[in-house]
């Protein structure tokens, strides 16, 4: 895979608290994300003219769940998303993927650490490294998320959250301390699923390229 601007791993929460309905709702909203014309154009804005994206789904931690049920799984591998055209397919694999691994736990910190090993697997060489974690509740099984995200701080990687408050109202509170980190770190909240697309718009604006974003909802409406 050629250079690209940016390498994202979007790490998803897909624990038992995330029922059938949330799930479509959040999954739902990542795709949407990436059909907005303002997305994908941000998508080829930088130098390199494109981002790299893969998704990782995470639930309760292996070897608690024994395979194929536990651990993070990939949901959708690497893309390299230079334009509307594939950023449309990008949004499809997403619509499409299935939900692997089935629920469980809250294992927050095994979740980070395997979206952090996706992103030293990237085959595109990327002059930012991004994992964007979201989910709606705490870490309750496997490693913490402290000291994970403290590693891949230190290695460069933005961690980025965005915490659903359907569940715990307090959680962004938890992401703030345990699970962002690195340069340019930040961590958005939305209320419920229903306002999950919304919400996961303007983090990966701010993510890919919240100048651009800027500029062109100034120009139009945004149609989310």
């Amino acid at each position: 895979m050629e250079p690209v601007d940016l390498a994202l791993c979007l790490a998803v929460d897909v624990s038992a608290s995330v029922d059938y309905d949330e799930f479509g709702l959040m999954i739902g909203g990542y795709a949407a994300a990436f059909r907005d014309p303002g997305i994908a154009a941000a998508c080829a804005a930088g130098p390199r003219g494109a981002i790299a994206v893969a998704v990782l789904f995470w639930s309760g931690a292996w070897p608690t769940m024994r395979p194929p049920s536990g651990g993070p799984e990939v949901a959708v591998p690497w893309m390299r998303v230079d334009g509307p055209a594939a950023a449309a397919a990008l949004a499809e694999a997403i619509d499409n993927a299935p939900r692997l691994p089935l629920p469980g736990a809250t294992a927050l910190g095994e979740g980070m650490a395997a979206g952090l090993a996706l992103l030293a697997r990237c085959p595109a060489p990327a002059t930012r490294l991004v994992l964007d974690v979201s989910g709606d509740g705490r870490h309750n099984q496997g490693r913490p998320p402290g000291p994970v995200r403290d590693i891949g701080a230190a290695a460069g990687v933005t961690l980025n959250g965005l915490a659903v408050l359907n569940e715990e109202p307090d959680l962004l509170d938890h992401y703030r301390a345990e699970v962002i980190g690195g340069p340019g770190s930040f961590a958005l909240d939305c209320p419920d699923y229903a306002a999950f697309a919304q919400a996961i718009r303007e983090k990966l604006a701010r993510e890919i390229g919240g100048l651009l974003l800027s500029r062109l909802d100034r120009l139009s409406p945004a149609t989310y």
